[in-house]
Order: C-alpha cells, then structure tokens, then sequence
C-alpha cells in the first residue's frame, strides 16, 4: 500500500529554488520494528542520487519523525540503514519509520535553510527544536512618506523602510522608542491621524514630537533628525551627542535658553538609551553573543544582541530533545532555526568550535546578502562579553532547573489532589466572555510541564449561543473542540488530547461541559471546575467541583492552590482580550460592510463624499452615482441593497 505524499513545502522568501523529488513507500508491518524500518528506507536508498537535500522520515501516520539535511542524499540516508553505528535515539527513530520524503536542492547550504524552515514547521520529535512561541520585536523607521513614522514592528518585515533589532523584548523597545522620541522628536502616529491634524497633539506638548503634521518642523528639519536616528541606531551615537552638544552651547551663548534646555533634554534622552547597558558592548559593533550551558541533561543558552555598540538585550533559550546530541550540535542546531526567522548580523559569536561552522556561514550569508562570520572570541571585549554571556547561560539554567522541579512536584500535588491516574502532561482550561451574550467568545489556553505552551492556544466565536446563557455557551464551545479532536486524533496518539480540563465556573459549567462530551461518547477525559468560594471577593478560597458532584478546596497558602489560580488567571487574560478585539471590530464596523461588491476604496470614497452611512443610505440613485469613484452599476448596487430589499 502506498502512502501520497503531503504537499510541496513552500520556501517563505518566494524562491523556486527547490526541486522535489519524493519516494514515500510504506511497509506492512502491524507493529513499529527496526526491520520493517530499515526496509523501509533501503527502498528509498535504492532512488536516491548523491545530490544535496533535506530528508524526512515519517512513521505510519505519515507524521514527521525527523528532519536531516545532507550533502550527498543516497550515502547520508543509506547510514539509517546500518544499525550497529546508531545512537539508541536513532534506533528508535528507525523503528517507527514507514516511509521517507525527499527534497533535492542546489547545495548543501540552501538543504541547511530548508531543514531550518520544515523543522519549524513540523517539529519533529527526534529533531533538537528551539521552543520559543514569542516573536521578536523590531523597531522600524518607516519610508515612502515627507515625514516617516517610528515604530515598534513584528512579524514579517514587509513595511518599506529601515528595521532596526532584534530587541529582546518588547518592553525594550517600548523604552527605546520612547527614549528616542525625546531625542529625535520624531512622529510614531499612523499616516491617516497625521492627515488629519489640525493642531499639535498631546506628544508635542510633552516635548516627544516635533509636530510635522501642523508644520512645526518643515520636510528638510524633519529629514535631518532622521539622519540623526539612523546615525544613533546605527552605531554612531557619539557623533551624534557631539553635534547635539555643540548646538546646545550656541544656544546658551546667544542667550537662546529655551532652545537650549530643550536640546539638553535631548542630551538626557541619549545618556538614558547609553546608560540603560546591561553589559559593555562598546567596540563590539553589531553581533549575536550565544553561550551554552548543560547540568543534569538539561540544556540553556543564552543570546546577548549587540547592535551599533549597543546591547538591544538578551534572551535565554531552552531547545528540546536534546538527549544524546553532542553540545556543538545542540549550538548549531539552534542558530540554523534562530536565524530561520532573525536576519543575522555581520558577526556570531559562540563559546565553542561549531560542526559545519563554515557551512552555516554560507548559509548566513545567503540569508543576510552579505557577509556572515561565526567566531570564538579569544581576547579583548568580545571574550569579556562571552564570559558574562557563559555566567548568564548557566544561571538561567539553574533558574529554570529549580523551576522544573517546582513544577514537577506542583502536578504531583496537583496529581493526587484531583484524583488523576497520572501526572497530567497537557492540561486545557476553558473561559468564555460575553456582554449580556453579544459578542460572545470562548478561549482555551494549554500547559504542561514546562509550562504556558502559547502556540496552541484558541480562540472560539461563539455563534449558537447568542443569549446571556454562560452554560450554553461552554457546552457549545467543548462540543466543538472535542468534535474535532474526534475527527482529527480518534486514536489519540497525536499528542492533542487533554490529561485534565479545567472549567472556569461552578456546578452549572461542570454539568453543561460533562453533557457535552457524554453527547459525543467521551466520558474519560478528567473534568475539574474551578469557583469561587462562599465569600466570592476573596481570594484563596475557591472550589474544585467533581463530575460526581464532590468538592475539594486547597489551603488558603498553598502553592497548588496558586498555580491552579495562576492558569484560570491565564485563561481570564486570553479569552477577555480575544473579547476586547471582537468588540473594537464591531465599533469600527460600518453599514456599507454589509453591501456585496463594496471593498475599501469604494466604501471610503462613498463616506467622503457623503460624510455617513445614514447620508449613504438616504442618497438617490443620482447622487450615488454622482460620488467620485462610484460607477453606474457601483451606485446601482449600493441604491437596490438599501431600497428594494423585500
């Protein structure tokens, strides 16, 4: 029986680099075993060529086992096959392997790139993967506009201008950005409030806007304090603090005092930005500082990132499934995918002598468009920032060790206090969030051992219970992520099914939560709701219903009774923003929505010349088609929908 192979995977940059050549052959064998395994992968051997490409073994589900990446496909895979030179792990790999899909490329480089982007995307079990569900922030100046806008940015960087980070965090850029308005007095509102000022706003009262919108500042002032910006986050911030002083001293000689305390607050702003280092990164330029750290089995690595001189943070990573790979690949493994999503900067700094160094370097620099070097600082400043980036690396790691077995002896508590027959490995809380019933929205949130696990979290409109009715609402919402957690994992070994669900509610939510999944025929999953007590106001004393009926409470003082308020916290905080957004969509919705056929352009071009939807509504079929933009049919359409609806 053969297996079809999924779809091609999609290079994000938009190259068509990759030829595809797969082999996906499945072995009947009722039980996963190293012989049907390696049967499986000597068929693939049999048509491959000594090419470079990404490989993945698959298992009988055809889900992803494991991503590799080879210079020369037949020789790199024909070693699967050869038993006695194996790891334990990838024994094991083996015997759960049913069939291969195979991905031939232009150099081992571009397989290196590729291995990266499916390994993100697949998160394969056998693979080293850097678990990091936080995307990192930029700060973006943008361009095609007189007057360019500052910005914090995340994601894809599609906007035209100059991006400027990584930062580690978005509190980081928030002071930044903050502290470079007080210096380059520049604009951070979007382009349609600034078309629309008729005065200065409250930024430029406050001294961290030069007002450009009212014409306080002209284009070729506002470009120089551009310059300026783009000197400073480039590196060249003692040039400029040099100029702004100079102009500082020519304005207290003529006597011109408000200019110059204005130019000495600017002064602060700088000093602020400088003396807000943790570490000193002078003469460093711009480089990535990477130290690993291991105890116990356990692996933490620390990233320092140093830009124009500046240390822009740090951040502690904790890649998963590294048993049995060797530290040096554990290294390499996570800047291959770090720098799947981060453009890498000129220089990479590590601890340690990297397997494939000068491979990864050419990967880099497909990547960047320019050079990329990977070194071991030996001396100077950059051997004294690896040093504290090593003490930082082994810190974190004993931080996250303790916390490991904090939470490890929390879900055993939290094991025998619910009754459970194991310790829970993947724990589901549920809240709703309504007004009166109007824009009603469920949320689920998941954790597990080492916590939060953000990228699955879900959000749930709420669309058959429309009235204030909180238990028909969260049956609604469990009938349907159970449903398809039928349809998707009926045997439920995908790793997808709840250990323990935990309601936000009482008795009501319990019994609408257990009829659900009594509808659906699943009665195993363990049920805990969670309600405050007798005197609701106070914290501490909430109670654990039982789908039997019973109820438990926890010491006012109990860790367990903390972490449990920790994850209904969690779940109150997800599902009242997804609220909060459906109700900003509905309040900046307009009638004209409703209307088919009318996108953005004709909409805003109808309320311009209109001024509202009521005066939209309200016009002839003459004046419709009197509206700039609007065509004949246009004015038509938009006259029927409001007139002859019946």
């Amino acid at each position: 029986m053969s297996r079809t192979p999924a779809g091609t995977p999609h290079d994000p940059r938009g190259s068509s680099r990759f030829n595809e050549e797969r082999a996906a052959y499945t072995v009947s064998s009722a039980q996963p075993d190293l012989e049907a395994g390696v049967a499986a992968i000597r068929d693939v051997v049999r048509t491959l060529k000594p090419k470079p490409g990404v490989y993945r073994m698959l298992d009988a589900r055809g889900e992803v086992l494991y991503v590799g990446k080879a210079r020369a496909l037949k020789n790199r895979v024909a070693n699967y096959t050869q038993l006695a030179g194996l790891s334990n792990r990838l024994r094991r790999m083996v015997g759960q392997t049913r069939s291969m899909e195979i991905v031939t490329t232009n150099s081992e480089a571009e397989a290196l790139l590729l291995e990266a982007q499916l390994i993100k995307r697949f998160r394969p079990p056998y693979n080293v993967l850097l678990r990091d569900d936080k995307s990192f922030p930029f700060i973006l100046l943008r361009a095609g506009h007189d007057f360019p806008r500052i910005q914090k940015h995340r994601g894809a960087r599609k906007a035209q201008g100059q991006y400027y980070g990584p930062f580690a965090s978005a509190g980081s850029v928030n002071t930044t950005i903050n502290a470079l308005q007080k210096l380059f007095l520049l604009r951070s509102c979007t382009d349609s409030f600034f078309s629309r000022r008729d005065r200065p706003c409250l930024l430029y009262q406050i001294k961290r806007c030069s007002a450009p919108c009212v014409g306080r500042i002209d284009k070729d002032g506002y470009g120089e304090l551009i310059q300026e910006a783009k000197d400073f986050l480039g590196g060249r911030s003692g040039a400029v603090q040099k100029k702004i002083e100079v102009q500082m001293a020519e304005a207290a000689e003529a006597l011109d005092f408000e200019r110059a305390a204005m130019l000495r607050d600017r002064l602060r702003a700088a000093t602020f930005i400088q003396g807000t280092q943790a570490i000193n990164a002078g003469g460093v330029g711009d480089a990535d500082v990477f130290a690993l750290a291991s105890k116990g089995g356990h692996v933490g690595l620390q990233g320092f990132f140093i830009r124009g001189g500046q240390n822009w943070g740090h951040r502690a990573f904790f890649p998963t499934h590294t048993a049995e790979v060797s530290e040096e690949e554990v290294l390499a493994r996570v800047l291959a995918q770090f720098y799947e999503e981060v453009p890498p900067p000129p220089t990479i700094l590590v601890d340690r002598e990297l397997p494939d160094r000068e491979l990864l370097e050419e990967a880099f620099c497909a990547l960047a468009g320019r050079r990329v070097e990977i070194s071991i600082p030996q001396r100077g400043d950059r051997r004294r920032l690896m040093e504290q980036a090593s003490r930082n690396a082994e810190e974190s790691l004993d931080r996250r060790m303790a916390e490991s077995g904090t939470q490890a002896k929390l879900l055993t508590e939290l094991t025998e206090f619910l009754e459970l027959a194991d310790v829970p490995q993947r724990i589901e809380v549920y809240d709703n969030s309504h007004i009166q019933g109007a824009k009603a929205v469920g949320a689920m949130i998941v954790a597990g051992p080492a916590g939060f696990i953000k990228n699955q979290y879900r959000k749930f409109n709420i669309r058959s219970a429309q009235t204030n009715d909180d238990f028909a609402m969260m049956r609604e919402v469990m009938g349907r992520r159970f449903a398809r957690a039928l349809e998707e994992d009926p045997d439920r070994d995908g790793g997808m099914w709840p250990d323990l669900v935990l309601i936000d509610g009482g008795k009501g939510q319990m019994s609408s939560v257990r009829d659900a999944l009594e509808e659906l025929g699943i009665e195993d999953v363990p049920l805990i709701a969670i309600a405050k007590g007798p005197h609701h106001g106070r914290e501490g004393r909430e109670v654990f219903h039982f789908p039997d009926g019973r109820e438990k409470m926890l010491p006012v003082n109990s860790p367990l009774l903390f972490y449990l308020q920790r994850l209904r916290d969690e779940v109150h905080r997800y599902v009242i923003g997804a609220h909060r957004e459906k109700r900003s969509r509905a309040i900046t919705a307009s009638p004209l929505d409703e209307i088919p056929g009318i996108g953005p352009a004709r909409k805003r071009a109808l309320l311009l010349h209109f001024g509202t939807a009521g005066k939209v509504r309200a016009a002839g079929l003459e004046d419709l088609q009197r509206a700039p933009g609007v065509s004949a049919a246009v004015a038509q359409a938009v006259y029927d929908f409001y007139h002859h609806r019946g």
